[in-house]
């Protein structure tokens, strides 16, 4: 007798397929980056035919865009701005880098094949990097507007030099854990840069640009 499946069973199969692909794609990006990525190898890894990652996506690159569109969906998920009873804006913002930190440790994977892809150069552009791009500029919205609640009397000038300054001291420390691994803190290294970035901010209240 055959069994019929019903329309919620096969939309949860379909998720279920999906996420298995999903997370397919993140360990073999993560072992060997966009270049050595292929349908082949993730198909080998999550155990379903390449017919059926090519009904959820239509090509590799639609693929690596899904993975870091899911990814930063957690992140940005996981990443509040404490309120005001959380204390000074110092202690609001320590609190905030941590939350960052752990985020990008359970959920690395937008912000790993993001910069793979940013930093390269092709004459034909992958979707991922567009897509990284695009909610890379999300993120920084979002600093900018925790710049802007955190330090009121900073002008737009500042708040820009100062959200700048904290994505990049953000990505530099995710990369360096990225080299060294788990021997490297990375809430504590975050924790310390939210310190600076305090600091900076007072000091470019003080010369003026507040």
């Amino acid at each position: 007798m055959t069994r019929v499946q019903t329309p919620r069973k096969r939309r949860a199969n379909g998720v279920e397929s999906r996420q298995r692909i999903l997370e397919a794609t993140v360990e073999i990006a993560g072992e060997r980056g966009y270049e050595g990525t292929s349908i082949a190898a993730v198909s080998a890894k999550c155990g379903l035919p390449a017919s059926s990652i090519y009904w959820h996506f239509k090509d590799k690159d639609d693929l690596i865009a899904a993975v870091i569109e899911r990814s930063f969906e957690t992140w940005l998920a996981a990443v509040e701005l404490p309120g005001e009873a959380a204390g000074t804006p110092l202690e609001r913002i320590t609190v905030m880098a941590a939350h960052v930190a752990r985020s990008l440790i359970d959920a690395p994977d937008f912000l790993r094949l993001g910069l793979m892809l940013a930093l390269e150069r092709r004459p034909a552009e992958p979707r991922g990097r567009t897509v990284f791009l695009q909610v890379r500029d999300i993120a920084g919205q979002k600093i900018t507007e925790m710049a802007r609640t955190l330090f009121p009397d900073l002008d737009e000038d500042a708040v820009r030099i100062l959200s700048t300054y904290a994505v990049a001291g953000a990505d530099g420390l995710f990369v360096h854990r990225e080299i060294h691994g788990d021997a490297v803190d990375l809430v504590a290294m975050f924790e310390l840069h939210a310190q600076l970035v305090h600091d900076a901010a007072s000091r470019l209240a003080s010369s003026g640009k507040g």
